[in-house]
């Protein structure tokens, strides 16, 4: 009777996992998932490149994929691939169409990120309305005297307006729950009326959002319908004492526009954790306001976030090792092709069977 051959599945991921020495910058990020699992062999690309080169990216089965972008030009060689596991839940860095083309799954981790990210906007809620960075500064700097001139207020009767209720965004309002806000408003043109009513938000429209919003906290992706969405005939609309929170893609938000608005103080501030740039250096126009918070694209990363990305992506490549689905596809449809199911059964099954 024939039985199956498993040969090894090799995983690769990407350097910035590791600092300079070689070991992890992070003390779990998922690895013990492949414990007693002898089949998978694990290694760390050696070389950080904002772009993943195809020689990177020769004789894995799988990558777990930190920062580096992914395109059409890293997979030219990717017959063995079978997946690139995206660590966190945007994928605006990846060529999906490039990966669909090449029979190579592109994987997320959802629901792993939905409380860091929202707890994050709710503190930097509480920091900007208390204006807690420039009272900071005022003890620091020998400023003690003048402290009425920096009044803060409290969350409690302010309106959140909600930019992309996925599950970042209905986290956010349900963490909020007890701070005796108004009734929070939300534009999501993918999520129904009904649902929202559900969830007990008010559907509204983008521009009654942003004039009637204290707080606007974007969540939505980044993808050509959003590109640019919040832009000066946008920022226009918002109050002046209201606050934009940005904890979604730079890319979402025109740049310049609300730099003038902040500088000439048509909104009150504003937290910024992504941007059209990155890294940030300081020459950066925002490192210049102090009504802005900045944050260097890890306003949600805790040693918790870090923990539950790691086990759902590492579990993910495991299930497609073991011939499963794999959890978080983003591109389904390459799983019912002959031509992928083809290379995954030579991967997995090393192309043959043992006697």
């Amino acid at each position: 009777m024939e039985t199956p051959r498993h040969t090894s599945f090799r995983i690769a991921l990407t350097a910035d996992f590791y600092d300079e020495t070689g070991a992890p910058r992070y003390s779990d990020f998922g690895l013990g998932t492949f414990e007693g699992h002898e089949h998978i062999v694990v290694s760390k690309i050696s070389e950080y490149r904002d772009e993943i080169t195809s020689d990177q990216l020769a004789g894995n089965h799988a990558v777990l994929v930190l920062s580096p972008k992914v395109t059409a030009n890293s997979l030219i060689s990717s017959e063995q691939l079978l997946a690139i596991n995206r660590f966190g839940v945007g994928y605006d860095t990846v060529d999906v169409e490039a990966c669909s083309a090449k029979d190579v799954l592109l994987t997320i981790t959802p629901g792993a990120v939905d409380r860091p990210v929202a707890e994050a906007a709710v503190g930097w809620m509480l920091a900007l309305s208390h204006r807690m960075l420039q009272k900071d500064r005022l003890v620091r700097t020998g400023c003690w005297d003048d402290r009425s001139q920096y009044m803060g207020c409290e969350l409690r009767d302010r309106t959140l307006g909600v930019v992309g209720l996925g599950c970042i965004g209905r986290k956010l309002v349900t963490l909020l729950q007890g701070f005796g806000m108004s009734q929070p408003i939300a534009y999501d043109p993918f999520v129904s009326s009904q649902e929202m009513i559900e969830l007990g938000v008010r559907a509204v429209g983008l521009e009654e959002l942003l004039s009637k919003a204290d707080f606007v906290s974007l969540h939505c992706p980044l993808n050509a319908e959003t590109r640019g969405l919040i832009g000066a005939e946008q920022l226009g609309l918002m109050k002046p004492d209201a606050y934009l929170l940005n904890l979604a893609r730079g890319g979402i938000v025109d740049e310049k526009a609300l730099y003038n608005v902040l500088c000439e103080g048509q909104i009150a501030g504003a937290a910024l954790d992504c941007f059209d740039d990155e890294p940030v250096t300081e020459t950066n126009l925002f490192c210049k306001l102090e009504n802005v918070i900045l944050a260097p694209h890890s306003i949600a990363w805790t040693d918790e976030l870090f923990r539950d990305i790691g086990r759902i992506a590492c579990q993910s490549i495991l299930d497609l090792s073991l011939g499963k689905i794999p959890r978080g596809v983003v591109n389904p449809e390459v799983l019912d092709r002959p031509s992928f199911q083809k290379k995954r059964e030579a991967v997995i099954w090393g192309g043959g069977m043992l006697e």
